[in-house]
């Protein structure tokens, strides 16, 4: 092993491999390794800039080598703040947090010594494996695994477990699952794999492993404090944290699909004014448009679009948009987009790579000309009617097949930067927008790291209305928000619903609704069946031949389940002072505003445990209802004392108590001083 310096990194050589260790933040370190000449200049979700200094040092020590004689053996210390790595003489990597170890790569190979990590069954941490034909490698980097350790994070999987121990996951995008590749650990860590390319990590029992199947380069970040929002704090100021959001859309977002019709749009509105119900914002979802791609409204249900946003605007309405990457072959943008190259590629056969209502080619967002050109339609067809925002639908990109070897950007094969699409796709629309002064919030189905700063309001995908679903959605909050993404939601009730006439269904609705209250975004949406409403047209394309789904107003449900919303609905606006301060937070270091139980009781062990309850920012303590016909439960109380806010009872912290869960309330603490 070959030692060097260059200004404040430890540079390592060895075998053709070159390591390069540098302070990248507060007590924090970047780590990066190539099997060629040179680093790649891409900073990745490392985009802000980073205090840097470093203490480098080096040690040669004896070693005994069996044969009656003794050799040197050299290692390297380089430590920022509370975070020292020593790399030994054979490469291996320990990371420490005030002298402490708290993370080592895996080794089990014979060095010439007796020291316990000598084995012949000849595995190191890092593991490259050049791919066949291409310039590539297929790189794998583990860890020891530590017993006892909790693991969170990560981004969004559709599972129930808030704790990723022993878990395997994807790393790739897929329609309701975000991979966001950082992971806070029990044990003071946070530790972000930042490569986008398509892989897997497996948070196993005997070793972690972060695998990439096509890359050029091993690049992490590892950071340590005392407790998880101190982690998130150093993990956000050098990704970015999620900027000032607006008052004026913190209230109820009104969405279904489909609002067909830009009467249909105004109807609704009309009826939430006379219930003498504000909302924020009224979503016009997929299909409004002629066909994908031409990214405007068809003419013919939408024939003066400019009124309609004018009048929603005078009711102290926003307005948003959904968008697709998306471009139909019969579109007016197909052919200006394929000839100058602005279309992902495919490695064989025919160029598609999206099949709904149409054959399709999504946009290669990692060419900036490809950036430029859909602002520049959306704008000429959106912007310049006054519309306040956009949905940026089917984000990750949403393929006919998940085959990712089989598609290839401007940047080059999928395999080795997919995961990072639904970034640049939001930075397409983010910084345009800003440069005009705007405030950006526009709704995303996917994100990666470093999305939080580009104005991204996250929803957890076309989900099932379930129950299971439902308990899935609060896991995947959480981890959302440890992963640093602060701006999360939800469609109430879950996405694909059969019958709203279910009294299952609708029951599932009202707790999931009390849920959303309690969250970053209020945004009633979903696919309501029973799919019994006539087309509007029969032609095969534009905004009136496809299927639209049951109404979804809060009055849609029947009386009781109205008046129930309706109370809610008053809550959520009585917060809004509250909700205010927990966004600036999200601003100022990173919070989310749905946080788990340790987040805010760092050292209650009891706290790290808890999967099915969580906080409301530092404030309210929420016990959603997650079972069918559940009418009272168990909540634990941390230390302090906590006002139910159903009977305005007091109870002293430190113990579990039993309350009543009736449908028309959700069980939530309020911390008193």
């Amino acid at each position: 092993m070959q030692f060097t310096i260059d200004g404040n990194a430890l540079i390592c050589r060895h075998q053709g491999e070159t390591l390069r260790i540098e302070p990248w933040g507060r007590n924090a370190l970047r780590i990066r390794a190539v099997m060629e000449p040179h680093f790649p200049e891409k900073d990745r979700a490392l985009m802000e800039p980073a205090e840097t200094g470093a203490e480098i040092s080096f040690k040669t020590e004896p070693h005994w080598v069996g044969d009656g004689s003794w050799d040197t053996r050299e290692s390297a210390v380089i430590q920022n703040g509370r975070m020292k790595a020593v790399v030994n003489f054979a490469g291996l990597i320990s990371f420490y947090r005030d002298e402490e170890l708290i993370l080592r790569e895996y080794f089990r190979n014979y060095d010439g010594t007796l020291s316990k990590e000598s084995r012949c069954l000849k595995l190191t941490g890092r593991n490259w494996k050049g791919v066949i034909g291409g310039s590539e490698y297929s790189l794998s980097v583990k860890f020891e695994s530590r017993q006892g350790e909790r693991l969170y994070g990560m981004g969004q999987y559709q599972q129930p477990y808030l704790d990723l121990k022993g878990s395997i996951l994807e790393l790739a995008q897929r329609n309701s699952q975000i991979s966001v590749p950082f992971a806070v650990s029990s044990l003071g860590y946070g530790f972000l794999w930042n490569n986008p390319a398509v892989g897997q990590v497996t948070f196993g029992k005997n070793y972690t492993e972060w695998t990439a199947h096509a890359t050029r380069v091993m690049d992490y970040w590892i950071t340590t404090a005392d407790t998880p929002k101190q982690i998130l704090e150093n993990y956000t100021a050098v990704t970015g944290r999620a900027p000032e959001f607006p008052e004026d859309r913190m209230g109820l977002w009104q969405c279904k699909l489909r609002y067909r019709t830009q009467e249909e749009v105004l109807e609704v509105a009309r009826r939430y004014q006379a219930e003498g119900i504000h909302i924020d914002q009224i979503v016009i979802d997929y299909f409004h448009w002629t066909v994908q791609g031409d990214w405007k409204f068809d003419k013919t249900y939408w024939p003066d679009p400019k009124s309609m946003v004018d009048e929603l605007h005078r009711m102290g309405i926003k307005v948003i948009v959904s968008v697709w990457p998306s471009v139909d072959r019969r579109s007016e943008n197909f052919e200006p987009l394929m000839e100058r190259g602005l279309l992902i590629r495919t490695e064989r056969g025919a160029a598609q790579t999206y099949d709904f209502q149409g054959d399709c080619v999504e946009i290669d967002v990692f060419n900036p000309e490809a950036r430029a050109y859909i602002w520049d339609v959306c704008e000429r067809n959106y912007g310049s009617l006054g519309i306040d925002g956009y949905w940026l639908d089917n984000a990750e990109p949403d393929y006919g097949v998940y085959d990712f070897d089989h598609y290839r950007y401007y940047e080059g094969p999928a395999l080795t930067c997919s995961n990072i699409y639904p970034q640049l796709y939001s930075r397409a629309f983010d910084e345009p927008m800003r440069k005009t002064g705007k405030k950006v919030v526009n709704l995303l189905r996917c994100a990666w790291a470093g999305s939080q700063k580009y104005g991204n309001v996250v929803w957890s995908g076309d989900v099932p209305s379930t129950f299971e679903a439902f308990r899935d959605q609060l896991q995947a909050g959480l981890n959302m928000g440890l992963a640093g993404i602060p701006w999360w939601t939800t469609d109430v009730g879950g996405f694909m619903t059969d019958d709203v006439k279910d009294p299952d269904f609708q029951q599932l609705l009202i707790r999931w609704y009390q849920f959303a209250v309690y969250s970053a975004v209020l945004r009633m949406h979903g696919d309501r069946g029973p799919y019994n409403i006539p087309a509007l047209d029969d032609r095969d394309w534009g905004g009136g031949y496809l299927h639209t789904g049951q109404p979804n107003e809060l009055w849609s449900y029947g009386e009781e389940n109205y008046r129930i919303m309706r109370r809610y609905y008053d809550i959520r606006i009585s917060m809004h002072d509250y909700i205010r301060r927990l966004y600036e937070e999200a601003s100022t270091n990173g919070s989310p505003l749905i946080r788990t139980m340790f987040y805010e009781f760092p050292y209650d062990p009891k706290c790290w445990e808890i999967e099915d309850q969580y906080f409301f920012g530092p404030d309210y303590l929420v016990a959603p209802i997650l079972k069918l016909n559940q009418f009272e439960r168990a909540v634990y109380l941390p230390a302090g004392r906590w006002q139910l806010t159903s009977t305005g009872e007091c109870f002293e912290g430190g113990q579990t108590v039993t309350v009543c869960a009736p449908l028309d309330y959700m069980p939530v603490f309020q911390k008193l001083a």
